[in-house]
């Protein structure tokens, strides 16, 4: 044997030598140890679904103030607006007791997805105050259907249900065209009001508290609106009275039951 292939044969000896010894020490992988899945965080879709909407015997199609003979009041809120003010009406309704009801607008809910659950986990009821805000009185029943359907498809998608109410854009009563589209969406009932606040008109803080305090009374279902800085300053006044009154502010599904 020429000594080149003496050392070709001391080469291949070596080589054979380091694969058995790492056989010994790795069993039989012949590569890297597979990849693990990195952790995942908590999965918004795994909290429970909201409450659906339900049928309250005895109810009208049309639902504008609960039972009279009892101390509660249900303050609802129209949810558009600036979601940090919409969340500080949140936060002060909650420091000061009450559960509300927010009737959220879908182009609102698709700026700012994360505000429904905000609402839910607040102890809130959520609903349904069609797409695009829209006079949806002025609308054929396949239009209005589809305002109401488009937002229903929001509030399914973030909270796995449609919501608990529907409230009519742009108008204090609903039509029987509105009526007949809201319940193919899914809502037995509409939800209206009996005490108006004005708190759109931005009159000013105290101003939105004489007008709802002159005008409450138990059972009232009271509309405001989140994004608006008067309502924020009404809200701890207009608690305070409440609770001077005797009256608790409920959710609308807590009113009705």
């Amino acid at each position: 044997m020429t000594l080149t292939d003496r050392r070709a044969a001391l080469r291949a000896g070596a080589a054979a030598a380091l694969a058995g010894a790492l056989t010994t020490a790795c069993g039989t992988e012949t590569g890297p140890p597979p990849r693990r899945p990195a952790p995942r965080g908590p999965d918004p879709a795994a909290k429970p679904a909201a409450p659906a909407p339900r049928r309250f015997a005895g109810r009208p199609a049309e639902i504008e103030s609960g039972p009279r003979d009892r101390p509660r009041v249900a303050l609802t809120f129209h949810g558009a607006g600036d979601p940090a003010l919409a969340r500080a009406v949140l936060a002060e309704a909650e420091k000061g007791g009450a559960r509300v009801t927010v009737l959220a607008v879908g182009e609102w809910l698709d700026r700012y997805p994360e505000i429904a659950r905000r609402i839910l986990d607040g102890g809130h009821d959520l609903g349904n105050h069609t797409q695009r805000h829209l006079d949806v009185n002025a609308m054929t029943e396949a239009e209005a259907y589809a305002e109401i359907a488009a937002c229903a498809t929001r509030l399914r998608r973030l909270t796995g249900s449609v919501g608990t109410w529907f409230r009519p854009s742009r108008t204090r009563r609903a039509s029987e065209t509105v009526l007949r589209a809201a319940a193919r969406a899914g809502y037995p009932h509409v939800l209206s009001y009996d005490v108006d606040s004005l708190d759109h008109t931005s009159p000013g803080g105290p101003a939105v508290v004489r007008t709802v305090t002159g005008q409450i009374q138990a059972g009232s279902v009271v509309s405001l609106h989140l994004g608006y800085a008067d309502t924020l300053a009404a809200l701890p006044p207009l608690l305070a009275d409440l609770d001077r009154r005797g009256l608790r502010a409920v959710t609308t599904t807590e009113l009705l039951t």
